[in-house]
C-alpha cells in the first residue's frame, strides 16, 4: 500500500510525456509499445527516491538497530504529508490527461500553474502541523520513551523538505513532459550523490562534519530534495524548455480551474490520508511488539518500494492512458487497455517475486544486522513477495478509477478496503498477538478487496456518465 501512495506525482508526467511527444495531435493509442514507452521512463523517476529512501535505512541500519526500528515510524508519519501532495498532483493529472485527449492544450499550462499554487499551501500546513500537534500524537501512540523522543526531534527536521519535494516532482514532470527525459538524470544523479554522501557524513559523523545519528538523515533528505530542484530548474531555464511550454504564459491566477483542480482532488487527498493513517495504525501495533519486529517491517517497507517500481509506473500510465482515451471518445476501448497494462505488469511482478524467494537473504543482509534478523526476516519477505504479485493488478484497476475522473468513487472504495484493512490488522496484531509474519498478510487484504471493488465498478461501466 505504502508506494501506490507515495508517487502518485508521477501521473502528472506521464501526462506531460504524451502531450509533447511526436504525436502531435496529443492522442494515445492502446498499443504495447505505447503503453511501454510511458512507463519505463517513469520507473526511473520511481527508482532513484526508492535508493535514496533505502540509503537512508542502510546507513541508520549500521548505526544501530534502534535506528533502523524508527525509520518505519518516521518515514510512514512524512510520507501521510507527500500522499496529500500526491492527491492532488492525481487529481491534476487526470484533468490534463482529459484536456490532451481533447486537444484543447492551451488549458495545460494553466492548470500547472494552479497545482503549484495548492502544493505550497499543503507545505506550509504540513509543517505547522508537525510542530503543533505531532509530538502530543507521538507520545500517546508509541510506548518507548526513547523512540518518542528521538520520533519528534527527527520529524521537526524532515518536514522542512515538503516544499522542496512539492516543486522537485513538478520540475521532474515538466523534464518528462516535454520530451526531454534523458535530462531528468541531471536531477536524479545530483539528489542521489547528495544524499548518499551525506547520509554517510551527517550520521556518522565523517570529514568534519557533526555526528548527528538519526537527525542526520533527516538533514541529508532535505538537502537532496533541494539539490535535486535546483538542478532541475536550471537545466529547464538552459535548454529553454520553459519556452517550448509556454509555462510562463499561462502562470497566472485562474480561479475556475483552481477550484475545478480542488474539487477533483480532494476525495483523493483524503483517500491517501487514510491510506497512510491506516498504515501508521499498522506501524504502531508492530511497535507495541518491539524493536526487533520494527525494524524488520522497515526493511519489508523498503522491498516494497524499490521492487514495486515497475507496478507504480504501470499504474501511472493507466491513469493517464485511461483518461486521453476517454477524452478521444474512444471509451469502449478503456477496458482492452486496462487488460494490456495488467498483462505487463503482473510479467514483472511474478519475475521479482521470484527474485525474493530465490535469493531473499541478498536482499536483506545490506541492513547491517545479525543473523538472528535475517532469519525472522525471511518468511515475511516471501509473504511481501506474494502480496507484490496481487498488486500488480489491484493498483491498475484502481488507477482506472483515477483516470475516469470519479474521483469520489475512489474514496469510497478506498474506505472500504481501509475498513477491512484495519479490523484484520486490529484482531491479529492486536487481540491475537500473532507474529508479525500474520500482520504483513494484511497486504493480501488491502489488494485484494481493492481490486474487487475497483474491477466490480469498472465492468459496471457506470463511469463512462462521467465529465470532467
Amino acid at each position: 500500500m505504502y508506494d501506490r501512495l507515495i508517487y502518485q506525482f508521477l501521473y502528472l508526467s506521464v501526462l506531460l510525456k504524451m502531450t509533447f511527444a511526436k504525436n502531435n495531435n496529443f492522442q494515445v493509442s492502446t498499443s504495447n509499445r505505447q503503453i511501454l514507452a510511458i512507463t519505463l521512463p517513469i520507473s526511473l523517476a520511481i527508482f532513484v527516491p526508492q535508493i535514496n529512501f533505502i540509503t537512508n535505512n542502510i546507513f541508520l541500519g549500521h548505526l544501530d538497530e534502534q535506528a533502523l526500528a524508527m525509520g518505519g515510524i518516521t518515514g510512514v508519519y512524512y510520507l501521510i504529508f507527500a500522499v496529500i501532495g500526491n492527491g492532488l498532483n492525481s487529481g491534476l493529472q487526470a484533468l490534463i490527461a482529459r484536456r490532451a485527449g481533447e486537444n484543447r492544450i492551451e488549458e495545460i499550462g494553466k492548470l500547472f500553474w494552479q497545482g503549484i499554487r495548492l502544493v505550497f499551501v499543503i507545505a506550509f500546513f504540513g509543517i505547522v502541523f508537525t510542530y503543533l500537534l505531532a509530538p502530543s500524537i507521538l507520545r500517546y501512540s508509541l510506548t518507548s520513551e526513547i523512540l518518542r523522543s528521538h520520533a519528534i526531534s527527527f520529524l521537526k527536521i524532515r518536514i522542512w523538505g515538503l516544499p522542496f519535494l512539492y516543486v522537485y516532482q513538478l520540475r521532474n514532470a515538466l523534464l518528462v513532459g516535454s520530451n526531454k527525459s534523458r535530462y531528468l538524470i541531471y536531477g536524479t544523479l545530483a539528489e542521489t550523490i547528495t544524499n548518499i554522501v551525506l547520509d554517510y557524513d551527517l550520521i556518522f559523523g565523517h570529514f568534519g562534519l557533526p555526528k548527528m545519528g538519526l537527525n542526520g538523515a533527516a538533514v541529508s533528505s532535505i538537502i537532496a530534495e533541494a539539490a535535486g530542484m535546483f538542478v532541475l530548474f536550471i537545466v529547464i531555464q538552459v535548454k529553454r524548455i520553459h519556452k517550448q511550454l509556454f509555462l510562463f504564459e499561462n502562470r497566472g491566477f485562474d480561479k475556475a480551474n483552481l477550484k475545478l483542480i480542488f474539487v477533483q482532488s480532494s476525495p483523493l487527498m483524503l483517500q491517501y490520508v487514510i491510506a497512510i493513517l491506516s498504515w501508521e495504525f499498522f506501524y504502531i501495533l508492530i511497535e507495541h511488539k518491539g524493536q526487533r519486529d520494527l525494524a524488520i517491517s522497515n526493511v519489508m517497507r523498503n522491498i516494497f518500494g524499490l521492487f514495486g517500481v515497475f507496478t507504480w509506473a504501470f499504474a501511472s500510465a493507466t491513469n493517464a492512458m485511461v483518461s486521453n482515451l476517454i477524452g478521444q471518445g474512444k471509451k469502449e476501448e478503456v477496458i482492452t487497455l486496462v487488460k494490456k497494462i495488467i498483462r505487463l505488469s503482473l510479467c514483472f511482478s511474478i519475475t521479482v517475486a521470484l527474485l525474493l524467494n530465490i535469493i531473499p537473504g541478498v536482499f536483506l543482509t545490506v541492513y547491517g544486522q545479525d543473523a538472528s534478523f535475517t532469519y525472522y526476516a525471511i518468511p515475511v519477505i516471501r509473504v511481501v513477495s506474494s502480496a507484490l504479485v496481487i498488486m500488480s493488478f489491484g493498483t491498475i484497476w484502481i488507477s482506472a478509477v483515477t483516470g475516469t475522473g470519479n474521483t469520489r468513487v475512489n474514496l469510497a472504495i478506498e474506505t472500504a478496503t481501509i475498513f477491512f484493512y484495519c479490523i484484520y490488522v486490529w484482531l491479529v496484531l492486536g487481540y491475537w498477538q500473532l507474529p508479525i509474519l500474520y500482520g504483513w498478510m494484511s497486504e493480501w487484504v488491502y489488494w485484494t478487496s481493492t481490486f474487487i471493488f475497483a474491477f466490480l465498478y469498472m465492468r459496471s461501466g457506470r463511469w463512462k456518465k462521467k465529465v470532467i
